[in-house]
């Protein structure tokens, strides 16, 4: 089982450490809710250093990535720049999703998921072996998130510019004292995400836990993406499903017409043709709701819950769905062979500490 250089100090704050993609990470601290709820009032930290980064470097690397991606990078127009894409096979699925950054004309990071780093790398490299330019893993490197509306402040006490860190626009990225430092997140916060050398992580996450972040597991991190709408590689996203089965059509670069990304012509095919929704769901009645329910209207099934659980904000049972066609009447959610109400809500549920959503006809969850 892999760790990560904090471990020793997870296990000192009494984390509840778990497997997770090969990695025994920290599920909470005590508390999952609680930590939930720091991170939409104040500031929670993470450790996410599973995650892999890949530094591309070489003449051809743009080309390279808009042939790779969904999204088309030519719209980091700037140094610094970010932008989520979807990574496809060629029949349209989901290899990953994950974010890439503009460091140089000729140098890009893309930081990728755990569970998937080491096929996705291959995936990468047997792609870019015409385009003449260098892979390499940053295994030196670590990666914290620091998430929540005081996160930014926290975070500005310790870099030499903190004027410039608080100027630094969101989906934007930047060094700072050896930091790379983005705006960006998986919670619907405002915060960070930093990555640093290996030798440097222990040394900040005791300066920001001084400050006042709180320790935030994973278990934390899936109720507020879940809170925020966001998907789940791997229960969201897979191989089998293509970005507009999962509410990702705002992520595919239709245009130019002329960048033919990997993946194009099955997604121009299965769009032409797609009725399906990819909706957020609010259970009405007692009861959780957990991936993989079926979903009913008229008694017959036309989708199934990608995610869900209970929402410490919203103090209701939530849920991503996908549905093979918009409802004819009412919808229904199948738990342990009970039919039960659930209503369709425009995602997401939850951001910046707010709630997005109508609850008035939703029960409290006992």
């Amino acid at each position: 089982m892999l760790t990560t250089p904090l471990h020793p100090n997870h296990t000192k704050l009494g984390a509840h450490m778990a497997p997770f993609a090969g990695w025994e990470m920290p599920i909470h601290y005590g508390s999952q809710i609680e930590e939930h709820h720091q991170v939409r009032r104040a500031a929670g930290l993470f450790d996410v250093s599973h995650m892999v980064v890949a530094d591309l470097a070489g003449s051809n690397c743009q080309a390279m990535l808009q042939n790779l991606l969904a999204n088309d990078v030519g719209k980091l127009n700037q140094n610094g720049r970010a932008l989520y894409s979807c990574m496809l096979n060629h029949d349209g699925g989901v290899i990953d999703d994950l974010i890439v950054y503009r460091r140089a004309a000729d140098q890009y990071r893309l930081v990728l998921n755990a569970g998937t780093a080491e096929s996705d790398l291959a995936w990468i490299a047997a792609q870019a072996s015409s385009y003449k330019i260098t892979i390499k893993s940053r295994q030196d490197l670590a990666i914290l998130a620091l998430q929540g509306p005081t996160a930014r402040q926290l975070m500005a006490t310790l870099v030499s510019d903190p004027d410039a860190l608080l100027a630094l626009g969101k989906f934007r990225a930047a060094e700072f004292d050896q930091f790379f430092i983005a705006r960006t997140g998986y919670t619907g916060e405002d915060g960070f995400e930093i990555i640093l050398p290996k030798q440097q992580v222990v040394a900040l996450w005791e300066q920001l836990l001084a400050l006042g972040a709180a320790p935030t597991g994973l278990g934390a991190r899936d109720t507020l993406r879940l809170e925020a709408g966001l998907c789940l590689y791997g229960q969201d996203l897979d191989q089998q499903h293509t970005p507009l089965q999962s509410g990702l059509n705002w992520t595919i670069a239709w245009q130019p017409e002329a960048r033919d990304f990997i993946g194009r012509t099955a997604l121009t095919t299965a769009a032409s043709s797609y009725q399906g929704m990819f909706v957020g769901l609010l259970l009405e009645d007692k009861g959780v709701l957990r991936s993989g329910m079926t979903l009913l209207s008229n008694d017959q099934p036309i989708g199934i819950t990608t995610s869900g659980g209970f929402a410490p904000t919203l103090q209701r049972s939530i849920a991503l769905a996908r549905l093979s066609h918009k409802p004819d009447d009412a919808l229904f959610v199948d738990i342990r062979g009970k039919q039960k109400p659930v209503r369709i809500v425009t995602l997401p549920f939850a951001r910046n500490g707010n709630i997005m959503v109508d609850l008035q006809s939703a029960e409290t969850e006992s």
